[in-house]
């Protein structure tokens, strides 16, 4: 057990490379003894097994990345056992089989039956197998995917964006997602050029073998006056035994190098993949064991073994069906019977049995249900809280859960968003398909179906996930249903912000805040305001997607102002010069430079004398003129977001509120600010005046 403990403290110090590189180094220049060589071929043959089994067993390729290290040592060490064999085999070759040790012997005597030509065919079928085969195909694996993982990176990176916009991820989830990443392609990138070792090692292999037998009976016959035929029985025997011995590690390095490199990232590993891929479908395993069985009639055929394996498989074939009958959960029935034993139509309607409106609701198609049960690895319901934990953060109210349930009267691959009971939102997604986004720079073709992105209605194809690499690789933003589904319902939750606040939410977030300024909110309700006066307050900031997450300087503002009016649009206001700050951060971030689109003045000034003069707080303006501006707004905010810069119009203050209300259903993507509310640390460049011609012609 010390001993055991001592090895470990080896490689917890970090001394076992070092080690272990200095062993090969004195391998390959001091003479070792044939127990050396037996103790060291048996170590390599186990550390092969030990790789290949690691590799079987990971269920993430990633979490072997010291794999391509592993595979170059093994290599170096298989390389200096060679050297000191054959070193072994020329020297003392002459006395026996048994002049490298008992390994080589066993593996000279017992594998190829003592016949050296049969030890050569042997060994060359290895060597084809490793090298034409296994060491090929991983090789070219391992240089395609490492080339697709390095095209796919801005791709995946862009998801990650998306998915954190979204609140599907959380910052500290997006940095790992982006460290995998990176991983990911120095993994590929270092086992492109692993492979390119073992390939050498089987060259190696063979070069070392035409070395050794020509040596051998060189120096048998020459040195030793050995007959040609007791020569080649030692050397030859030797050699082969020797060459059998390195072979099979290196064909089993092979292997697992060729398995790292095919694994495809999941939760299981190489066995329970198989097993459910290939082998957990009884209809598959029924046609096969009826082919078998009908092979097993032909006359001739060993029938026996044909139809015992067939009666085999349908056996395995019958049982995976009666598990899957026993495993499958029954729909649940409306209980015709109450607790006290009387029929549900004959005792009295009460209260319950009014069920109120859910807030917000998504139903889903019947192929849509596996992405919200969770039995079935659904993960649209984690999704769906994480959006809800980055928005109630963001906007500085608690969300309220999403109430969701699947509707057989909808499409089987659509799903719906309603508000209140009214649909706000309704689309149609592919579980078994991955929705390719197009940003707007793409380049290359992807096979796939031409559809919308139903959030922000950008170009976008459906395509097959086998292709999501190559979709990432040409510039498309790649996300799954789940991913589809939680952003539409974040863009929804956005939106819709100031109708999700009620009277609970506005009195749970004065009772947070009176935790800390009991005082403040003692003097603003009901003191100063009502609740439903500050709750109508939050929701027009809401509205214009204003966070409420500084409920300090809300308050205080609006304890100052109410003693001067009660009118919601009036101390809205006067709380937005008060967040002026942190509106334009929210916009801008911390750049010094606020561009702003502005309006004519002739035009302010018109409308502002329009407003001044209704009764409703409306203006009247030509149905042409309004047509016009807003053209002209929405031509001026595309032309801001091409730049990659925010969309802000700047409008005198009396006119802001309705500028905003009036403009928020055609530029969504616009922000109206008033000139009040520009903090004083910023500077000012209007990059576009739009109204001018508009008001000439209306004056005309």
């Amino acid at each position: 057990m010390a001993f055991f403990d001592r090895l470990g403290n080896v490689g917890k110090w970090g001394l076992g490379a070092p080690i272990l590189l200095i062993a090969m180094l004195s391998m390959m220049v001091l003479p070792l003894p044939p127990l050396a060589l037996d103790v060291l071929f048996t170590f390599n043959i186990a550390l092969s097994l030990v790789v290949i089994m690691v590799a079987v067993y990971t269920p993430r390729p990633l979490e072997f990345a010291v794999f391509p290290t592993v595979l170059l040592v093994a290599t170096l060490l298989r390389l200096a056992l060679n050297i000191a064999s054959t070193r072994v085999i020329l020297l003392e070759g002459h006395t026996g089989t048994d002049a490298a040790g008992k390994v080589i012997q066993a593996f000279g005597d017992f594998v190829v039956g003592g016949n050296y030509t049969v030890g050569l065919v042997v060994f060359a079928i290895l060597i084809i197998i490793n090298f034409v085969v296994v060491t090929k195909g991983a090789g070219r694996v391992s240089e395609v995917s490492a080339r697709f993982t390095l095209d796919s990176m801005p791709g995946k990176q862009m998801a990650i964006d998306a998915d954190l916009n979204a609140g599907i991820l959380t910052q500290e989830e997006a940095r790992k997602r982006r460290e995998e990443i990176a991983s990911e392609a120095d993994f590929y990138g270092s086992m492109d050029g692993a492979s390119k070792f073992v390939r050498g090692d089987a060259i190696a292999g063979i070069l070392i073998l035409f070395v050794n037998i020509i040596g051998g009976l060189t120096i048998g016959a020459v040195q030793h006056g050995m007959s040609i035929g007791d020569a080649a029985t030692n050397y030859v025997l030797l050699t082969i035994g020797d060459g059998i011995v390195a072979q099979i590690p290196s064909l089993v390095l092979s292997s697992a190098t060729a398995i790292i490199v095919t694994r495809v990232t999941s939760s299981q590993d190489m066995g329970q993949q198989v097993y459910g891929q290939m082998f957990s479908n009884p209809r598959v395993l029924y046609v096969a064991g009826g082919v078998i069985g009908a092979l097993g009639v032909v006359p001739g055929m060993p029938n026996a073994v044909f139809l015992g394996l067939a009666a085999l498989i349908f056996g395995w074939a019958y049982l995976l069906k009666r598990r899957s009958r026993e495993a499958e959960v029954e729909v649940e029935r409306i209980p015709q019977e109450d607790e006290g034993g009387a029929r549900s139509e004959d005792r009295d309607l009460t209260w319950e049995d009014v069920p109120p409106v859910d807030l917000v609701s998504l139903e889903v198609g019947y192929r849509l249900i596996p992405l919200v049960d969770r039995t079935q690895d659904g993960q649209l319901m984690g999704r769906i809280k994480g959006v809800r934990r980055k928005l109630s953060q963001e906007l500085g109210f608690l969300l309220q859960p999403v109430h969701i349930r699947d509707n057989l009267e909808l499409s089987p691959n659509a799903y719906r968003i309603s508000l209140l009971g009214v649909t706000v939102a309704e689309a149609e997604v592919f579980p078994d398909r991955e929705l390719a986004i197009n940003p707007g720079e793409v380049f290359g073709t992807v096979p796939g179906t031409p559809t919308k992105d139903p959030t922000f209605n950008l170009d976008a194809l459906w395509i097959d996930p086998s292709d999501r690499d190559q979709a990432q690789g040409a510039g498309y933003t790649v996300v799954d249903c789940s991913t589809v589904i939680a952003t539409h319902l974040s863009q929804v939750f956005r939106e819709n912000a100031h109708r999700l606040i009620g009277h609970e939410e506005a009195q749970h977030l004065l009772d947070q805040l009176a935790r800390h300024s009991p005082k403040l909110v003692e003097n603003l309700v009901p003191k100063t305001l009502s609740l439903s006066i500050v709750l109508k307050v939050l929701q027009n900031l809401l509205a214009e997607q204003v966070s409420i997450r500084d409920l300090r300087t809300i308050a205080e503002t609006l304890a100052d102002d109410g003693v001067k009016s009660q009118d919601p649009g009036t101390l809205t206001a006067a709380v937005r010069v008060a967040l002026s700050r942190s509106i334009v951060q929210d916009l801008v971030g911390p750049e010094d430079e606020l561009p702003l689109i502005a309006l004519d003045p002739s035009l302010e000034q018109l409308l502002h004398k329009s407003l001044q003069g209704s009764s409703g707080g409306t203006v009247g303006l030509e149905p042409g003129l309004a047509e016009r501006l807003q053209r002209s707004v929405a031509d001026a905010a595309r032309r801001q977001e091409t730049a990659g810069q925010a969309a802000i119009l700047v409008v005198a203050p009396e006119i802001r509120s309705w500028i905003a209300g009036w403009l928020r259903g055609a530029v969504r993507s616009l922000t109206v600010l008033a000139f009040t509310e520009i903090p004083d640390n910023r500077r000012i460049r209007v990059v576009a005046t739009v109204g001018q011609e508009e008001t000439a012609k209306q004056s005309a």
